[in-house]
Order: structure tokens, then C-alpha cells, then sequence
């Protein structure tokens, strides 16, 4: 019995010294720089340096599909913004920030069951010219740094004309998020594990849900070496290597050989676990990751039958393991997923890791019950794809296409089959007019609609026409970047008066002069949020209609308008008590003095201020 447990003690004290937390980063670093001779003196001299040749794929970015300010496109060569700090359009910026667009009516709610060490939002991969075998990886953040929480190396050349037939990502480094309490530019370089590939394609995963705002990138660096390192157990003593798995699984199976001599062998029985309900132990699984009910359902007959039952995958997200699935990975999830109702494939399949006809086969078996089904960024789907879905989901109401930006304009013909959806998210694809228009026609129970950055429409005004007449009970859209006017306004206001979110950031053809803000406010007063960034025509006619009419009023952005002054605002944050996001950055009329006034006299409220240095 001593043994056992000094074999797990063991093992407990190796896995605690590889955790560490952001913080520890750049220490963890620069020690085992000083410690590490072999890296210092040999290795370091033969350390290439490479800036980014292309970016290759991203989530979302706050800039527009047809310039480079504020896009993930700023990543790519030399730094343009460091060691300067502050919000410039020649970064790149992701879409959101913070917990704001959680808490909005329009979000979904989580999935259960996601690992607690998964904490992506957002990616972007970048290409480098010359694969390496990674030494370092640097990364430049210039505003609101933290939101970093992977590093991926690929094995695949994306220059290279050979398709390779097996795709694998590692994890450099990973961890949690935090909320800096710095806002100055700084370089971003945690200790990474070694591979045993070379690589030119690094991906970055963040999350910002802890920044006040705006994370903004300006360049990636990486470090390497042609030839692979003799002594790569050197480069990071407390990362996890290949031979330090092995170690562990070998302690792993020493230890349950030792725990089967000492009881199993001793009971052929389930133990306690027959005395229980069988709905008992399926709350009891109900809480595990699906990686670990795999694992539990090798264990046992009993378990097994617990862990294979599909009422334990009525809701399930694949996401955080999107880079280990593939057409198996489907095949063996089929018979599991038959009464399947939620399903997050994000992120998954690229490269070739999941069929068409994969994906088709297990729509067949497991379509038949969804209601939700988050395919973002899935860049395997084609026409016949969404075909099938309109055929095999006769029950979805939300479908999640945002960023699917390699999916033919021809596959949105489809969606219009889909009559019961509620939610649509088509945030950066390739959808046209007439298919867009058919959709809004035969889906007219859709209460949250995103059409951000769908740049293929060509008169938004007719869409927002439809949806005002088709859509009546819409209670979010997101208009983000569309080029909509005041008689589009003017059409969906009218009939859609039950709106509580409206996203009409960057629409550059709306002017306060004609009324349109005015008539807004005045139309929808059940708004909670209004985003109306960048329009320099917001003035203080229209921010006192909001006071007036918007009483549930909770997130307003009129950032970059030089006519609202502070009287205005002042009567908007009387008014509207629920108030929580108010973001005025590069509002000349209001400065830091009066930010001050207004974060004391109104606590509750998130004032945002943003800045250049």
C-alpha cells in the first residue's frame, strides 16, 4: 500500500511542477534560459528569426473584408505599431471584448460539460516562409495585452503543393487568460514545449473576456532551427516531452496493476455502484469532459452501458477538441448522438480531417433531433453540406455559419428550407442577395439574425425592407459593417418594434441629419443595446431621444463622434439606470476629465476611453 501511494504522490508532484500561471511566464522563461547551457551557446546560434508571410485563417477581426484597418491581415511582415502602445488601426483586433457579448439577449447559452483548461475564443493561424523546429515564439501586443491563451505549431506546409495525408497540432504553450494591469506594449514570449516536426504554421488562440477592452496585435515572431535538436528535453525541463508521457503512462499502468492486485482481483462485483439508481450514477458521469467518459467506458460493463447511453449527449461541443477529430472520430460518436439535440463542431475539420460524406452520414443517423448546431469557421462544409442539413434537421432553430468564408455563395440556396430557425449567424460569409432575401421570406420566426460583414449584399436597404415585413418578431440583429441608409432604418423599425439589439457600427451611410437615429429611438422601446460606432453624424438630438424613449437602455456605442457633448451624456446616464456599457472613445467633446466626473457619479457603469500614445 506505501508503494501505491508514493507512486502517486510521485506522479502528483511532476504534474504540479509543469502548471504554472501567465504570470509565471516570462520567469519560467529567462530561468531556464540562464540554466540551459546547451540552449544558450549552441542552439541560440543557429536560431532563425521569421516574420509573418501570410495570414492563413481567423475567427473574426473588428476591421472590414476590403481594407487592412483593425484586420488580422496587420499580422503579417514587420511590426508596424511596436514598441508604441494604444489603439491603432495597423494592429489587429479581434471582434469582441470582455463579457459584453455574453451577456447580450442575442448570445446562446454555454455548453455544459466543456474541460475547465479550455478557454479559446478566437484564433488566427499565420504562415512563416521556412519550417523550423519552433525554439521561440514571440508575440507583440500593443494594447490590452493577456488575451493570449494557446500556441499551436501544425505540421502541415501551407505553401506546399503536396497535400499531406496526416495533420498534426501541438500545443506549444497554453494558459489561462488574465486582465493586465499594464497597458504598454510588451512582447509576449512564454517557454514553448519542443516538437518532433518541423513547422511554418502557428496558430494563436485568445480570449478577452477579462480585458476592459480591445486586445490589439501588431506582429509574431518565431525562432527555430533546421535540424532538430539532439537534447530537446533541454529547451523547457518542466514541459510535458514525449518521453515524460511515456514515464507517466508507465507510472499510470504500474499504479492500476498494483490497485488490481490489491482489490479488484479480490471483487468481481460493480461494488457500491450496483446499489445505485441507474439515473444516480448517470448524474454522477453527466458532470465528466467526453474525453473522460471515454476513458470510463473502458473500465467496466456497467460503466460502459452509462457512458454509451445518448441521453448523455443530448448537448454536446466538440470545440475544444477540434483538432483531434476527423471522419473516426464522427463514425464513433454516431450511435452515442441519436437523440442529440445541441451540437458545437466549431473550428473542426480543416485540412481534410472531416469528409463531406462523413459529415453527411452522421447527419443521417444523428440530425433527426437537433435544434442547435454551431458550425463556425468549419471549413469542410460545402453545398452539399448544408443541403443535407436543411434535409436531415427537420427540427434546427439555430444554425451558426460565422465565418464559414470558403463556403460557396450558391450553398446559401438551402437555408431558406430550414422554416423554424430563431437564431441564423451568417457573420462573414459569402451569402447573396437572393439567397438572403429567400431566407428572410420563408424564415419568419427569426428573433436573432447576424449578417455582420456579409459583403456580397448588394442593397441592404431592400434586405432591411424584408426583414421589417417578414421578421416582425426580431429581437437582435447585427447589421455590423452593412451598407444600410435611413430608408432601410426607416422599413425595419417600423416593423420589427420588439428589437432590444441593434448593431449598427461602421454603417457609414447613416446620417443624423435625416432622422434615422431619432426615428430608432422613438420605434424600439424595448432597445437594451444600440451600437452605433464610428458615425461621426451621432449628436445630441439623438443621444436625448435615446434618454427619453430607451428606458431599458444597457449598452450604447458611439464611439469616434465629435458632436455629443457632456450635458447629453449626462441625461442619458440619468435616465437610462440600467446603463452598463458606455463606450466614447475618440468622442472629442468628452475628455478624461469628464470621464472621471462621470466613472464617480456613476460607478455602475463601464466607461470606455480609449487612447494613442
Amino acid at each position: 500500500m506505501l508503494t501505491v501511494l508514493t507512486t502517486v504522490y510521485a506522479f502528483f508532484l511532476r504534474h504540479q511542477a509543469r502548471k504554472g500561471t501567465r504570470g509565471q511566464v516570462m520567469n519560467d522563461h529567462e530561468t531556464v534560459k540562464l540554466n540551459n547551457p546547451f540552449l544558450s551557446f549552441d542552439m541560440m546560434k543557429t536560431v532563425g528569426q521569421q516574420y509573418v508571410k501570410e495570414v492563413v485563417d481567423f475567427s473574426s477581426h473588428y476591421g472590414s473584408e476590403n481594407s487592412m484597418s483593425y484586420t488580422m491581415w496587420n499580422l503579417a511582415n514587420k511590426p508596424n505599431v511596436y514598441p508604441n502602445s494604444g489603439d491603432f488601426t495597423q494592429a489587429a483586433v479581434f471582434r469582441t471584448y470582455g463579457k459584453w457579448w455574453d451577456l447580450s439577449f442575442g448570445a446562446p447559452p454555454k455548453f455544459r460539460r466543456m474541460p475547465p483548461d479550455f478557454y479559446s475564443q478566437d484564433y488566427v493561424e499565420v504562415a512563416f516562409q521556412e519550417p523550423v523546429y519552433p525554439t521561440a515564439v514571440h508575440v507583440l501586443e500593443t494594447y490590452y495585452p493577456g488575451a493570449i491563451v494557446r500556441i499551436l505549431a501544425c505540421s502541415v506546409n501551407p505553401f506546399s503543393q503536396n497535400r499531406s495525408s496526416e495533420v498534426r497540432w501541438e500545443t506549444l504553450w497554453s494558459g489561462a487568460p488574465t486582465n493586465s494591469s499594464t497597458l504598454h506594449a510588451c512582447q509576449f514570449m512564454p517557454p514553448i514545449k519542443p516538437i518532433d516536426f518541423p513547422t511554418n504554421l502557428i496558430r494563436l488562440e485568445v480570449n478577452s473576456s477579462l480585458l476592459e477592452y480591445y486586445t490589439e496585435l501588431d506582429a509574431v515572431i518565431l525562432c527555430g532551427v533546421k535540424q532538430r535538436p539532439k537534447n530537446t528535453s533541454l529547451i523547457d525541463l518542466n514541459d510535458l516531452n514525449d518521453k515524460e508521457k511515456d514515464d507517466d503512462e508507465c507510472e499510470v499502468r504500474r499504479l492500476d496493476e498494483s490497485l488490481y492486485k490489491m482489490t479488484i482481483h479480490q471483487n468481481k462485483s460493480n461494488g457500491y455502484f450496483d446499489m445505485l439508481p441507474y439515473e444516480l450514477i448517470q448524474l454522477i458521469i453527466s458532470h465528466l469532459t467526453v474525453p473522460d467518459l471515454c476513458r470510463l467506458a473502458q473500465t467496466c460493463k456497467l460503466l460502459n452501458r452509462h457512458c454509451c447511453d445518448p441521453l448523455q449527449y443530448i448537448q454536446l461541443s466538440l470545440q475544444p477538441y477540434w483538432a483531434r477529430l476527423d471522419d473516426t472520430s464522427l463514425e464513433h460518436l454516431q450511435s452515442r448522438c441519436t437523440l442529440i439535440q445541441s451540437l458545437d463542431l466549431s473550428w473542426a475539420g480543416s485540412r481534410g480531417a472531416i469528409s463531406v460524406p462523413a459529415f453527411c452520414r452522421f447527419l443521417n443517423v444523428c440530425g433527426s433531433q437537433l435544434i442547435r448546431l454551431e458550425l463556425s469557421c468549419c471549413h469542410f462544409l460545402d453545398e452539399i453540406c448544408i443541403e443535407a442539413i436543411a434535409q436531415m434537421c427537420p427540427n434546427l432553430q439555430e444554425l451558426n455559419l460565422s465565418s464559414c468564408i470558403r463556403l460557396q455563395s450558391s450553398a446559401f440556396n438551402h437555408i431558406s428550407k430550414i422554416s423554424g430557425l430563431r437564431r441564423l449567424v451568417l457573420y462573414r460569409t459569402k451569402i447573396e442577395q437572393t439567397a438572403l432575401l429567400s431566407t428572410l421570406n420563408f424564415c419568419s420566426q427569426l428573433q436573432h439574425l447576424s449578417l455582420g460583414s456579409c459583403f456580397k449584399i448588394e442593397d441592404y436597404d431592400m434586405v432591411a425592407s424584408m426583414i421589417g415585413a417578414k421578421c416582425r418578431d426580431l429581437r437582435s440583429l447585427d447589421l455590423w459593417r452593412c451598407n444600410i441608409s435611413d430608408n432601410g432604418i426607416a422599413s425595419l423599425v417600423s416593423g420589427c418594434t420588439l428589437l432590444e439589439e441593434l448593431d449598427l457600427g461602421w454603417c457609414s451611410a447613416l446620417q443624423s441629419s435625416t432622422g434615422c437615429f431619432v426615428n430608432l429611438a422613438r420605434k424600439l422601446p424595448w432597445l437594451r443595446k444600440i451600437y452605433l460606432t464610428a458615425n461621426r453624424s451621432v449628436c445630441d438630438t439623438d443621444i436625448e431621444e435615446l434618454a427619453a424613449n430607451c428606458p431599458n437602455l444597457q449598452h450604447l456605442d458611439i464611439l469616434g463622434t465629435r458632436l455629443v457633448s457632456p450635458a447629453s451624456l449626462r441625461k442619458l446616464l440619468q435616465s437610462c439606470v440600467e446603463l452598463s456599457l458606455l463606450d466614447i472613445s475618440f468622442c472629442s467633446q468628452i475628455d478624461t476629465k469628464v470621464v472621471q466626473e462621470f466613472n464617480a457619479e456613476f460607478p455602475h457603469v463601464a466607461i470606455k476611453k480609449s487612447f494613442t500614445h
